[in-house]
């Protein structure tokens, strides 16, 4: 026992450690995810309005709620969890990116007076998980199959309407219809098993309109790097055979320092003739071969290039890997890491293959190939930026499409399934005695969040368009009404065909719900003392540790 009556000092955490924790560091996270939702809440929407950042990489105009994320460079803790969910949705099913960031702010906000007044976190979490499964269970319920008994004409209908609806917010909306359709024709080509998005590229040239933009069954890639001869070669061919290496088909330098010592002079000529005759042999056998295609993704040189001109053989070096799969995959050839042994059943064919002007550009063009799960977008417009909106644009209506034939359960769009969760836990809430009813009107409340910003981004008055949603809702069959952003009206959304997919709002709901979970739970940040860099002697200044910054949060009860 201490004689003296004090306590002894304990020191735990590193000096200059910086740690916050209890309610005022709980709402601090709050208000943090709070605020990287108002960034990118009023992309939300067809009339949402687009975001212009500027980089070191250069500039973006975009309204994609996960480029956005991704490129704000957040540092926050807590609201690098936003982050994480809305690329989570991007990857998982393409759209619905602002969504999931506002519903998971929205859930912090609306809970956020209950923990000022002393209401335990896990309390506030399970009535959350509760009503996060429960409004999952509704979504199932409510989704319609909508290729039960269809034609594959009127599938190819539906689902351009699904594109449509992810394309009505984009950059492209003008076009919606024209690029709606490219798009569902582009996914119906590839394998209907795997529906892999690996096989369908998508190729930007400068200049034109929208209008020109154009989707080739098949494969189509940028002229590359090329030779004087290569301008002497056939640019179109009839059921060609096609050749695909991985190899160079050029003289190599010699290795750094290499040497060749010689007793005579005249063996010097025999070291230069066994290179020539290397390359030559391999020319010869690519010939030989019946091949009137050649590519490489290495390195075809001037000699090679020369070589196949004069035979009328069409060839093409350091093409990009993907590209050469596609190839691959389109014409049936298998990629060469040899030039021996070429068998016919190693060589790809395809209808037609030529050479057009597209733009500034040259493009290499596979038509009819036999086993073409391959498709190609070539996108058109008038600036860089501008192209790569366009493409993010398209992105996220392939990935419906992609998703809607996998999974073809729709729901209806404008906030109108949004509405509908609200009031089914508003009414299971009522039936709850307890602190439980609270919390679960307070996620039902957030639900709405969808329609008001729809509203208040389309120029609307939100009270009064979520009153007569809700009065909607609360009739009989009312369970479709959602806003109709260009009047302003409520108007059965699914008979107007603004549908969206039912795993968009099944995976934004359960994302934002665990999310808004995770922050909830973590009542301390520990956050370690920045190293500092080296003096010149190379050791450590005194008293600096030699750790990173990092962040430890510490979850509540644990």
């Amino acid at each position: 026992m201490n004689p003296y009556g004090m306590q002894p000092q304990i020191i735990l955490l590193k000096e200059g450690t910086d740690t916050s924790q209890g309610m005022p560091h709980l709402i601090s996270n709050i208000n943090a995810c709070v605020a990287v939702a108002d960034v990118v809440r009023t992309t939300l929407g067809p009339r949402g309005m687009d975001k212009l950042i500027h980089d070191e990489r250069g500039v973006t105009i975009s309204n994609d709620g996960a480029t956005i994320m991704k490129k704000l460079d957040i540092v926050h803790p807590a609201a690098k969890t936003l982050v994480d969910i809305s690329l989570s949705q991007d990857a998982e099913v393409g759209d619905g990116t602002t969504t999931v960031v506002l519903l998971a702010a929205e859930f912090l906000n609306q809970c956020k007076a209950f923990l000022e007044e002393r209401v335990h976190p896990q309390v506030i979490i399970k009535a959350y998980r509760e009503a996060s499964v429960m409004a999952v269970g509704r979504v199932k319920e409510i989704a319609t199959h909508i290729h039960e008994g269809k034609s594959d004409e009127e599938k190819k209908e539906l689902l351009k309407k699904c594109a449509i609806t992810s394309l009505n917010s984009k950059l492209v909306s003008g076009e919606k219809d024209f690029f709606a359709a490219m798009v569902v024709d582009a996914v119906s080509v590839l394998d209907p098993v795997s529906v892999d998005l690996s096989m369908l590229g998508v190729k930007k040239v400068q200049g034109g309109g929208l209008r020109d933009s154009f989707l080739v069954r098949g494969v189509a890639f940028k002229k590359t790097f090329s030779y004087a001869g290569f301008e002497m070669q056939p640019k179109c061919y009839d059921d060609p055979k096609i050749l695909l290496l991985n190899i160079e088909l050029e003289l190599k330098s010699e290795k750094d320092n290499a040497e060749v010592r010689l007793d005579d002079p005249a063996k010097y000529q025999a070291i230069v003739d066994a290179e020539w005759n290397i390359i030559y042999d391999k020319l010869d056998k690519c010939a030989a071969s019946g091949a009137k295609i050649v590519l490489s993704r290495l390195a075809i040189g001037d000699l090679a290039t020369q070589y196949f001109a004069d035979r009328d053989i069409f060839c093409a070096g350091r093409v990009p890997e993907e590209d050469i799969k596609r190839v691959a995959d389109a014409t049936g050839a298998s990629v060469q890491t040899t030039v021996n042994n070429l068998r016919d059943s190693c060589l790809g064919t395809c209808a037609k293959f030529e050479e057009r002007q597209v733009g500034g550009e040259r493009f290499n063009l596979f038509t009819g190939c036999p086993d073409a799960h391959t498709a190609t977008i070539v996108l058109r417009g008038g600036s860089e930026q501008f192209l790569d909106e366009a493409q993010r644009s398209l992105h996220d209506a392939i990935m419906i499409v992609r998703r809607t034939l996998k999974n073809p359960n729709v729901v209806p769009g404008g906030g109108a399934v949004d509405m509908e969760l609200s009031r089914m836990i508003r009414k299971h809430a009522s039936t709850i005695a307890g602190k439980s009813q609270l919390f679960l009107n307070a996620f039902a409340k957030a639900l709405e969040v969808i329609p008001r910003q729809l509203a208040d981004n389309s120029g609307f008055d939100a009270t009064d368009v979520l009153n007569r949603l809700r009065q909607k809702h609360a009739m009989e069959g009312g369970q479709n009404y959602g806003i109709d952003v260009n009047s302003g009206q409520v108007v059965d959304t699914f008979e107007a065909y603004v549908w969206e997919p039912s795993l968009v709002k099944i995976n934004a709901i359960s994302s934002a719900a665990e999310a808004a979970c995770v922050v909830l739970s973590a009542d301390e940040t520990v956050r370690n003392p920045k190293s500092q860099p080296p003096d010149a002697t190379g050791m450590p200044q005194p008293g600096m540790g030699g750790v990173d910054e990092e962040e430890a949060e510490v979850e509540a009860g644990q």
